[in-house]
């Protein structure tokens, strides 16, 4: 039983890691080229419909990863966990549905004519099928969002005879982590894909790109990173406050807390030992975690020893979270620098292009070790003071689990590498095709943002 925990636990995660990596680009993807399309519309200059074109593909080539991945993940609710329909599947089952229902259908039914229809209805109805695939996408978030934050803070239910029954399917939908956690799902999402665009736009100017639409996109996509993430880094100190006040054990976690008291340090850097329930080589500055999470020098803040045994593995947790931080901070710094550099019309440094392109999956680091910090800072749980991780897992032998979780690994780093190959292959087909295509558009051939 331990083994085949393990393994399940391990086959789930890697399956969610694969999964949320196109979902996160989805999300905000749909919303620039809803953008492009508008300003389109607006201006008539063909540039906007050329980064369309180019981003479109790309789109589809995601959206279709992120179903196949999501099919499989949702098999494993009945093959490794069994216990968790079982007991909150009068809540989890809905709630997976009404995703289905309002939101997939809906990217599935207009992403045909989103990506074949430009030609065949009116520019208007594209416009509008785009628009309905973007809000399909993050109407598929809110309920994903929904389904987890209520897992995370459970409420709006009843216990009868083991199982959950809905007392208040509003309460339940917006628990009181959920607008936290999904506000800062969606601005990742958006972090992700300005950085996603702004690398490989970076790629095509490194390849000596004569594309207007490149130059342009790069600009706009920088803007929106430098603008969203002080809005990030705002909504994540609220998100830390309201796990303070609703999962404290994580929190302590996250912060190396091992002790409660007032006055608790900030612990910078240290390695957790969970056996000795301390920190080696620790770093820290004193007084300051109270500070942030309580607004006082001296508050004071609940540490790991005040929950028995129901405390998550803390090094994943404790080094997760400083992952996050560590990359949105080195996002924010390239975003704002970067951005400083294309004032005006002033020329791209290569070596900052290819900072840029060294950067361009950066926001899939940091949504991962923010699931990492949301899903493993839960344990033991998997519905916080409801049913624990052990409770639910399968009873299947563990070589069987074993087997199918290297399949998976298998399969997953396959499909993977093969995606970021595809990105940056459509990257240099889209400027084989040749210059003069750019300079026989509506817009006249002028000195871009990046030099050409």
């Amino acid at each position: 039983m331990l083994d085949s925990l393990l393994f399940s636990r391990i086959q789930f995660g890697a399956n969610i890691s694969f999964h949320i990596l196109f979902p996160t680009i989805s999300i905000a993807l749909g919303w620039f080229l809803l953008f492009f399309k508008i300003q389109f519309n607006r201006t008539g200059l063909e540039y906007w419909q050329e980064a369309y074109q180019f981003w479109v593909k790309i789109f589809a080539l995601t959206f279709a990863l992120g179903v196949v991945s999501g099919i499989t993940m949702s098999f494993q609710f009945g093959t490794n966990w069994p216990g968790y329909m079982e007991t909150v599947g009068n809540i989890a089952g809905p709630l997976l549905a009404y995703e289905v229902l309002t939101a997939f259908f809906l990217e599935a039914t207009f992403l045909g004519v989103m990506l074949f229809g430009a030609k065949r209805v009116s520019a208007r109805m594209h416009t509008i099928a785009t628009f309905l695939v973007a809000f399909g996408t993050s109407l598929s978030a809110f309920w994903i969002i929904a389904l987890n934050s209520w897992m995370q803070t459970p409420q709006g239910f009843i216990m009868i005879d083991g199982k959950a029954h809905a007392v208040d399917w509003m309460t339940i939908i917006f628990n009181p982590s959920m607008p936290y956690r999904l506000g800062h799902m969606l601005l990742a999402s958006f972090l992700t894909v300005s950085f996603f665009i702004a690398g490989i736009s970076a790629y095509r100017y490194l390849r000596n790109s004569r594309s207007i639409a490149n130059a342009m996109v790069m600009k706009f996509a920088l803007t929106v990173a430098m603008v969203l993430i002080p809005v990030q880094i705002m909504l994540g100190d609220m998100h830390g406050l309201n796990t303070l006040e609703h999962q404290p054990a994580k929190l302590a976690a996250m912060e190396g807390i091992w002790e409660s008291g007032s006055g608790v340090p900030a612990v910078i850097f240290a390695v957790p030992n969970q056996e000795t329930r301390s920190n080696d080589y620790e770093v820290s500055i004193p007084k300051l975690a109270s500070l942030y999470l309580t607004h006082s020098w001296n508050g004071e803040v609940k540490g790991l020893d005040a929950f028995g045994d129901k405390i998550p593995p803390v090094v994943p947790v404790f080094f997760a979270f400083r992952i996050m931080v560590g990359v949105g901070v080195l996002m924010l710094l390239v975003s704002w620098f970067a951005r400083w550099q294309l004032r005006g019309t002033r020329v791209l440094p290569e070596w900052t292009a290819k900072v840029l392109v060294l950067m361009t999956f950066s926001g899939w680091v940091a949504v991962l070790s923010g699931w990492y910090v949301t899903e493993i800072g839960r344990q033991p749980y998997l519905v916080t003071g409801v049913l624990t991780t052990a409770q639910a897992v399968t009873t299947l032998p563990s070589n069987m689990v074993l087997s199918t979780l290297l399949m998976y690994i298998t399969v997953y780093i396959g499909l993977l590498t093969a995606y970021m190959w595809a990105v940056f292959y459509l990257a240099r087909q889209a400027d084989e095709k040749g210059a003069s295509e750019v300079y026989t558009a509506k817009a006249a051939p002028v000195k871009t943002p990046l030099g050409t």
